[in-house]
């Protein structure tokens, strides 16, 4: 576990946070910003290099900010294998430190491809990805959170879940029918048992998968008796600067597609946002306490004309309301992940 350490300032009332999809896009940019304030963090990267790129970048932009800086360490772990992330887990349950705020941000889309990609295990890699890797590091590092000073977890979602929004339009709408897909183990290529291979439907299918899995986990705590509450969240249309982050892979299959599409929504229409107010806003999420009073709740960054957005609570949509669906969801991916249905008691009085 790579890591940069230094004392963090008294005067900052630090949180341990775990973010993934910290070495670009949304999730680097919030790690800039928390980071700055003091909190201490946990950066699991998919391989050694990009760990080593991230502390290196991290620490080079935070330099001028901070003459005490926390703690920063970069596991390695692959969202895209169900190995790795116990590898992970088990490492940081071993050093035993607390979780106060755990963020499952980490996402990949690779429209454009005509077949779809499996992960370590055969599953679509959207899906194992974006909800299965989540589901499963959750789980695990439960113990963690339940030791946590006023822990919370949070879900970057999307607005591409409903169908009725403005991206969720466009395209094939997300849709999940009764799970055919996904209950039939490796091998799947869409939810909902479709034959036909859809890389923009399955990245909408996932988000709908992560405001699912968000209310059910939130649902579950409660069960429990437990203080977590669970904040999922639409970041808006985000389109980076760079050429890396979350569209490193639809670029291999259209990449002037892609620039032409960056060009006209991001410089254009001005309709995008930014992955700097993105990364503010995931690190208000993390760490503003005034977010955090109901066991599940839902923020949509909507867009309220060229060059603005309004960020406030919203509805999910109707099929992300479906309890059974929910419930049948957690369940299938428990099983397919290898993990119980039923999340273990609670080890600690919360703080």
């Amino acid at each position: 576990m790579q890591t940069m350490t230094k004392a963090p300032s008294s005067t900052v009332q630090s949180r341990r946070i775990l973010l993934t999809g910290a070495s670009s896009g949304i999730g680097y940019q919030a790690a800039v910003r928390m980071h700055r304030a003091g909190h201490q963090l946990i950066l699991p990267c998919r391989d050694r290099s990009t760990a080593t790129a991230t502390l290196k970048k991290l620490s080079e932009e935070t330099a001028q900010h901070q003459q005490e800086r926390s703690p920063v360490s970069a596991p390695v772990m692959d969202l895209a294998d169900l190995e790795s992330i116990k590898h992970c887990a088990d490492e940081l349950l071993r050093i035993g430190q607390p979780i106060d705020t755990l963020i499952l941000n980490a996402g990949l889309q690779y429209t454009g491809a005509a077949k779809a990609q499996l992960s370590s295990q055969g599953y679509e890699l959207t899906i194992a990805v974006n909800h299965l890797g989540h589901q499963a590091l959750s789980i695990r590092l439960l113990p963690l959170l339940d030791e946590g000073r006023s822990p919370r977890v949070v879900v970057t979602a999307s607005e591409v879940h409903d169908s009725n929004s403005p991206g969720g339009r466009f395209g094939k709408p997300s849709g999940l029918g009764d799970l055919t897909g996904l209950k039939t183990g490796a091998g799947f290529e869409m939810i909902d048992g479709s034959s036909n291979f859809n890389a923009d439907k399955a990245y909408k299918d996932s988000k709908l998968c992560n405001v699912l899995f968000a209310r059910e986990l939130a649902r579950r705590l409660s069960l429990r008796s437990t203080q977590i509450p669970v904040l999922a969240w639409a970041p808006g249309l985000v389109i980076p600067r760079s050429s890396g982050g979350f569209f490193r892979y639809s670029r291999r299959y259209n990449e002037w597609g892609q620039r032409v599409f960056s060009l006209v929504v991001r410089d254009l229409l001005r309709i995008s946002e930014s992955t700097e107010n993105a990364g503010s806003l995931l690190s208000r999420l993390a760490t503003d306490q005034s977010l955090s009073t109901s066991p599940f709740s839902y923020r949509s960054n909507r867009l309220d004309g060229p060059g603005k957005h309004r960020f406030e609570e919203a509805n999910v949509s109707k099929e992300a309301q479906d309890n059974n669906l929910a419930k049948s969801l957690w369940e299938v991916s428990a099983e397919l992940i290898g993990l119980p249905t039923e999340l273990p008691p609670a080890s600690v009085s919360q703080c």
